[in-house]
């Protein structure tokens, strides 16, 4: 029997902060939807991330962690601020971190795309669309937010979170100022990329001056929303050309603007930005993790070998099978079989992921494609009641 020779894959990557990634392949963000409702971890969120470790992956991103309950993007998110119950984060870090893993979590706001449910959305600027209604953040609300972020990131190194991700992609609040399809402000704060731009810089100072310089800070950054009209690539390589203080660039791309493509769900075989981090290569030493389009051994070992990517994000390859990690970097070339789903309504194809998570953290038996339309029906009753369990929790009149 021919013994596997070790891939590309892992090989360990030494961040600018110290912190050692014991190999190349992460679990990006998704939004998982396994807190209470409550902003809460639950016992199901700690195995799934524990059984993530246990996979292989060097590094898990928790999708969508809040600062505050007022901006969040679904009732399953949990939200971390000095009132929350502690205990539950504390096991999550922990169990996260087996297998010599490392787990941060990613900071978010929704903003403009809050869950109106739950939420008065806010963004940039005051929006009235088709799909969208937001009110206008004050002057005093954006000001506040780099402190808010430094708040929880601080939380989170304290409660023995490995590190934390910055969410400024997705067509949530931080890429809705960068945007100018969004932020239609002309104070400080709109108007050239320079002033859109600058609430992130702020935000990234304070975060950094928070967790001191040896916490690993992530930033998720889109290469372009997708949309005409909206962020684009060249705007995307200023910003990286002014950060300062980022240990890994987590590039990806698309929005959840309603209506629009998600880059999730496109028809491709290859991974979507690679282009677009060789040009980011030229113009930053910061490591760079690519997330998106990866399904097989052979594209995710190429991109790291060719020096296109320092780090591979995989998300939906590891809800059809957590164990990718292990096998690609050993060198087993096995790849997931992906479902096939014929003509999915719109957000069916999430709710099945949603829903799959759901059953990797409980021990349950995989969903298949033909599950769809139950996986649905299951996703949006659970988040009807945790609509209301999220609304008496935090005294929210809705």
């Amino acid at each position: 029997m021919t013994a596997l020779v070790p891939s590309p894959l892992s090989r360990p990557l030494a961040l600018p902060c110290g912190v050692v990634l014991k190999n190349r392949i992460a679990k990006s963000a998704m939004s998982d939807s396994l807190g209470d409702g409550c902003g809460h971890p639950t016992e199901a969120q700690i195995r799934l991330y524990e059984r993530w470790a246990e996979g292989g992956a060097a590094l898990s991103i928790i999708g969508e962690v809040q600062g505050t309950p007022n901006f969040a993007e679904k009732p399953g998110n949990l939200v971390l601020h000095p009132a929350a119950q502690m205990s539950g984060f504390e096991k999550l870090a922990t169990a996260g971190a087996s297998n010599n893993a490392n787990l941060w979590l990613q900071l978010g706001h929704a903003g403009a795309m809050a869950d109106a449910p739950i939420s008065t959305p806010k963004g940039p600027s005051a929006l009235d669309i088709p799909g969208l209604a937001c009110a206008e953040l004050t002057m005093p609300e954006i000001q506040n937010l780099p402190a808010e972020f430094a708040q929880t990131a601080a939380l989170a190194q304290g409660l023995g979170f490995g590190g934390v991700e910055i969410h400024a992609a997705h067509g949530f609040l931080l890429n809705q100022f960068l945007s100018p399809l969004f932020n239609k402000r002309n104070d400080a704060y709109g108007g050239s990329l320079t002033n859109r731009m600058r609430v992130l810089i702020d935000v990234i100072t304070a975060v950094r001056a928070a967790v001191g310089p040896s916490f690993p800070i992530g930033l998720k950054l889109n290469a372009t929303d997708q949309l005409v009209g909206g962020f684009e690539q060249d705007e995307a390589l200023q910003v990286i050309t002014a950060l300062d203080g980022i240990d890994l660039i987590d590039i990806s791309g698309g929005t959840y603007f309603p209506g629009a493509p998600s880059s999730s769900d496109r028809v491709g075989s290859g991974p979507y930005f690679l282009d677009f981090a060789a040009r980011a290569r030229g113009k930053t030493d910061i490591p760079l993790m690519v997330t998106g389009g990866f399904k097989t051994f052979d594209q995710a070992a190429r991109a790291v070998d060719d020096g296109a990517a320092d780090m591979i994000g995989l998300a939906r390859a590891l809800v059809i099978d957590p164990d990718v990690p292990n096998k690609w970097v050993s060198g087993d070339e096995t790849n997931p079989d992906f479902p096939r789903f014929s003509a999915p309504p719109e957000g069916g194809v999430t709710a099945w992921y949603t829903m799959q998570i759901t059953h990797i953290a409980n021990g349950a038996p995989p969903l298949v494609a033909s599950d769809l339309e139950h996986a649905m029906s299951d996703y949006q009753a659970r988040d009807h009641k945790r609509c209301t369990l999220w609304n008496n929790h935090f005294g929210l009149s809705k």
